[in-house]
């Protein structure tokens, strides 16, 4: 669980948005949101397909990024 200090005459609202913030980068509100309601194995088979295309784009789109770019030639 993150934990946050808050230090002397800071606002509390500011030590909520860091702490909400750890949370967010750690997965814990999604993980939260995801467990709020029972997930059937044929939703977490979807929902993990959907995350593995994600990523798989995202390198793909690296990938052509990476080639296209003008190989320098050494001298």
């Amino acid at each position: 669980m993150p934990e946050v200090d808050v230090k002397k005459g800071e606002p509390i609202d500011r030590a909520l948005k860091r702490l909400k913030g750890k949370m967010e980068s750690e997965g814990i509100i999604e993980e939260m949101r995801r467990l709020r309601s029972f997930e059937t194995p044929t939703q977490r088979t979807k929902r993990k397909a959907r995350a593995a295309a994600k990523r798989n784009r995202g390198n793909r789109f690296r990938f052509t990024l990476r080639e296209d770019k003008p190989k320098e030639e050494s001298s």
